[in-house]
């Protein structure tokens, strides 16, 4: 289906500030179930935009202001054409067919970070516990084991609207039982890791079906592991669901932090920040409704 895509969002400020570069990541991913077919970008005031890709082939846009202002405005509009299948069949590489298996020394190389836990951060051991406790025998399914872990989720955190900057560490989210979804998907990643796997985030954006809840801001957020054969494969613990085909991806990383949609500052006081809007609309090219944020 073709689908049309707006993301705005509006900063105020108290009196005219000066703009720092920003730094924008909304722009959808194409791939095997994705493809783009026409986008646009404005900011006002006027910005010079220079695009480039990250180390992992992110589509990265950095608007740099000339003027000083009281009112900042990033327009992001896209239409794709979205061709993920609502009940998708993966073909995991006998080899992975049960948990554990062995990545080869190739793929084992070039996951590197993103099959290793946060050793840094306090409470890895906490989460590293509750995630072996989804392993019921060895030898068990591995896509199994995985989707049990995703459903899991929302059995012992609660989805909850979280205006805070940032993402809680997996094991405060484990602690208070509670997230928006970008906590539960980085719980998610993290537990994943614990148990070897290859696992990566994902910011983008949720094609609404009217029953399914979302995080009420700018972008939805969710993970993707990677299984022989099969390759990535999309996990949303928020909704518990697997597969790309409610999910529009714009960008991937390690962490959630690498991939925020809009980053930047002024120069100024902090008091001069009045206020921030974030509105995002998913439709079909034709104009049905199917998601406002």
């Amino acid at each position: 289906m073709h689908l049309t895509i707006h993301h705005e969002t509006r900063y105020r400020y108290a009196r005219p500030v000066t703009l720092q570069p920003h730094v924008l990541i909304i722009t959808p991913r194409d791939g095997g179930d994705l493809t783009t077919i026409s986008r646009s970008l404005r900011c006002e005031p006027h910005a010079d935009v220079a695009w480039s890709l990250d180390v992992v082939g992110n589509l990265i846009a950095t608007a740099t202001f000339a003027e000083p202002t009281s009112e900042l405005s990033i327009i992001a509009e896209a239409t794709i054409e979205h061709r993920a299948p609502e009940w998708p069949i993966f073909a995991i590489e006998p080899s992975a067919h049960f948990y554990p298996f062995a990545y080869s020394l190739d793929e084992i190389i070039d996951l590197a970070a993103l099959a290793q836990p946060d050793w840094l951060t306090p409470g890895g051991d906490q989460v590293g516990t509750w995630a072996r406790s989804f392993v019921m025998v060895a030898g068990t399914d591995t896509l199994t084991l995985l989707k049990d872990l995703n459903a899991g989720l929302l059995q012992a955190i609660t989805y909850r609207v979280r205006d805070e900057e940032g993402t809680q560490s997996p094991a405060e989210t484990l602690t208070q039982k509670s997230g928006s979804c970008r906590d539960i998907a980085a719980l998610f990643i993290e537990a994943a890791r614990h148990l070897n796997f290859g696992a990566r985030a994902v910011s983008g954006y949720l094609i609404e079906d009217g029953q399914s809840q979302d995080d009420g801001g700018a972008t939805h957020a969710w993970a993707e592991i990677y299984l022989p054969g099969a390759g990535w494969i999309a996990f949303d613990p928020t909704h518990n669901r697997v597969g790309s085909a409610h999910l529009i991806p714009v960008a991937f990383a390690r962490t959630n932090r690498q991939i925020m949609p809009v980053s930047g500052g002024y120069l100024g006081a902090a008091a001069d920040f009045a206020s921030m809007d974030v509105i995002v609309r998913v439709q079909p090219e034709e104009g049905r409704l199917l998601a406002t944020q």
